[in-house]
């Protein structure tokens, strides 16, 4: 999921802050429509354009998922499309 809303454009762009919060935000929006939740979620993927930004994510991250926390691998990548810092894939089981 990347921190794009309803017209494409990349919200906060270079915010790890805001790109993580609109990213999750996403994801919990494609989960919700799906039957599922953030509580649900039992691995996430997460790509980082600089680790560097870890911290910053990493504070966001722990405020969308409770714990026990999801299983999770950070991974830092060359590059993310429109000039994202920040992307997350899931995997999620249905709620109930």
């Amino acid at each position: 999921m990347e921190s794009l809303i309803g017209d494409k454009s990349l919200v906060g762009a270079g915010d790890i802050t805001k790109e993580t919060e609109q990213v999750l935000s996403n994801l919990r929006d494609v989960l919700t429509k799906a039957g599922s939740s953030l509580s649900h979620v039992v691995q996430a993927t997460c790509y980082l354009a600089d680790m560097g930004n870890y911290a910053g994510f990493n504070a966001v991250y722990s405020k969308f998922f409770g714990a026990p926390r999801p299983a999770r691998v950070c991974i830092q990548v060359g590059k993310l499309p429109l000039g994202a810092i920040v992307e997350v894939e899931c995997i999620a089981v249905p709620a109930g």
